[in-house]
């Protein structure tokens, strides 16, 4: 019986991205569903979020993931541009978030069509690999969502004229997010119990493995 797991994932999320090499080959490997669920990043979440951390907390980010990419052999390097407009120096968040609020609602399109974990794995790729600066402009996202079987101008498109549908699903998807008693991401929900990180997949696999989990 294929088993089946929700993972909740943020564009923005440098661990959330670290995760995919790993969760696609999970997929490969055994006999499971993931269903990835884009949730906003906590930045659009949380409102202040940053300026009530530690001073410490975007630097240790950056050092850790980093590293954690390093030892993963993992192509890496923080989106240019960020997906969410903010100011670094005073850690505003711009009201105005054309980069996170496409992406996300491109990613519950796909979500709907039940091929997010794919389009997810081609988009994050642009972002953050290092091979492309300007993810936003010229064809680099169409290029993307191409080699994973879909149409960027008919997402975008279809998502234009009904915004609201997507909001809805992400809106969903973050309602069973903090149901599953975390906030971080990426968080694997399994049998309602979460694993939060992409250092614990080692963890979730042993819990499926004694649900049934078997190998293809």
């Amino acid at each position: 019986m294929t088993l089946s797991v929700d993972l909740f994932y943020s564009f923005r999320s440098p661990y959330s991205y670290l995760a995919l090499p790993r969760t696609l080959k999970l997929v490969e490997e055994y006999d499971l569903a993931v269903n990835l669920r884009p949730v906003y990043p906590i930045a659009v979440r949380v409102p202040g979020f940053f300026k009530k951390a530690s001073p410490n907390f975007i630097r240790y980010v950056v050092l850790d993931s980093t590293r954690v990419a390093q030892h993963e052999g993992i192509p890496f390097r923080f989106p240019r541009p960020d997906p969410i407009v903010q100011d670094m120096t005073t850690l505003d968040v711009a009201t105005e978030q054309p980069y996170i609020h496409r992406l996300t609602r491109l990613g519950a399109m796909a979500q709907l069509e039940g091929r997010s974990l794919a389009f997810t794995d081609a988009i994050a790729r642009v972002l953050w690999d290092g091979s492309v600066a300007g993810w936003n402009e010229g064809d680099h996202l169409a290029r993307a969502t191409a080699a994973a079987g879909f149409d960027l101008a008919a997402m975008d498109e279809a998502i234009s004229a009904d915004p609201d549908r997507y909001e809805r699903v992400i809106a969903e998807n973050e309602k069973d997010h903090a149901a599953s008693g975390h906030w971080g991401v990426p968080t694997f929900v399994f049998e309602n119990e979460p694993f939060f990180g992409q250092d614990r997949i080692d963890l979730l696999v042993w819990r499926m493995v004694a649900k049934g989990l078997t190998k293809r």
